[in-house]
């Protein structure tokens, strides 16, 4: 099954349903998230183990990482998920905590005429070009200078973008915006940009639907819509000038420069790191929830799962090409819960 039909299956057995009481969560009806596209494969693939554990079932709404943001401020959900972090100021202003929930990378993908999966390699400013609408052809010289014994057909290239607010984006444009002065100064890194050509789609799912019945296209989406759905992924060059292949290791390999006990807030950034094995466009998303929540019960079941994904997750993240956090960050998270989401000064997640 592929990764839209499955999701379509999933959320039509998420979306309203309670949460059956127990595991002490007397007076909790309903966990409520909404936000990324990003991490959905994987919460998807959580609740529903979850639900067979504990009879415990999660609503979460895959609208995009600025819609997560914008419903969590509302307090309509009990959480909100985003591939963009809040910086610490805003969290603060808003009364919010932000953590890392788990590690992705987002992936070029095409639908180019003769080419196979992984065949063809690009870097950060050829992407670049490519977005800018400059490189119009799949057999442009820069294109050719990177894949010398590829067979680039004479193909119109139609670039597929994120019509959304997202974290996707994001992570894209931010890679690019390092890659690419002219993309910097002409585009620029946000969650919502002004593309100067191509066709917008909703969703990393709608980008990968997208692609795949566009001729010549190409798009980025995060790995798992990649990987679910079959598509051509393209191969990367990396800051390190090496040629790498996207998959967990080089997701960790990026991850691995992470210092998230020195980012204020959790505000951490991964695109374009150091290292010969790391993917370029490498993420962490975000879960994002109030301090003072105005349904502790609520928020405690939240917590309850995040804390069973981070413990017993680990290997439906990886079937998936997610990185789990480290031990040592995910202990520095559940200290973060512990001291900063409250109910009457006290913690509402005690780690039992």
């Amino acid at each position: 099954m592929n990764i839209l039909a499955w999701r379509a299956r999933t959320v039509l057995g998420l979306v309203g349903l309670g949460l059956s009481l127990g595991s002490g969560l007397a007076g909790a009806t309903e966990i409520t998230g909404a936000g990324a596209t990003f991490p959905y494969p994987v919460y998807a693939k959580w609740a529903e183990a979850y639900k067979a554990e504990t009879g415990v079932s999660l609503n979460y709404q895959s609208i995009g990482s600025g819609g997560g943001i914008k419903q969590i401020k509302a307090a309509t959900v009990t959480f909100g998920a985003s591939d963009k972090p809040l910086e610490a100021k805003e969290l603060n202003d808003s009364g919010l905590v932000q953590w890392p929930m788990v590690i992705g990378g987002v992936v070029p993908v095409v639908n180019v005429t003769g080419i196979a999966p992984g065949a063809l390699v690009i870097d950060g400013p050829t992407l670049a070009g490519i977005y800018l609408g400059e490189i119009k052809s799949w057999n442009d010289p820069r294109i050719k200078a990177l894949n010398p014994k590829a067979a680039l057909p004479k193909q119109a290239i139609a670039p597929i973008y994120r019509s959304d607010g997202s974290g996707t984006n994001f992570l894209f444009t931010n890679y690019l915006s390092q890659a690419s002065a002219d993309f910097k100064s002409k585009i620029g890194a946000n969650t919502s940009v002004e593309w100067p050509a191509g066709i917008g789609a909703k969703g990393n799912e709608g980008v990968a639907a997208m692609v795949g019945q566009t001729a010549g296209s190409i798009g980025y989406v995060e790995y798992a819509y990649s990987k679910q759905n079959h598509m051509t992924y393209l191969r990367m060059k990396n800051a390190a000038g090496q040629v790498v292949v996207p998959e967990a290791a080089a997701f960790q390999a990026a991850a691995a420069n992470a210092d998230w006990a020195k980012a204020d807030g959790y505000y951490l950034i991964l695109t374009n790191q150091p290292g010969a094995a790391s993917w370029p466009i490498t993420g962490a998303s975000f879960i994002i929830m109030y301090k003072t929540p105005k349904d502790p019960a609520a928020s405690k079941a939240a917590l309850e799962f995040f804390a069973w994904s981070y413990r017993k997750g680990t290997e439906l993240a990886a079937s998936l090409d997610y990185v789990p956090l480290p031990p040592a960050v995910i202990k520095l998270v559940q200290k973060t819960w512990a001291a900063s989401i409250l109910q009457d000064g006290k913690p509402i997640w005690t780690g039992k």
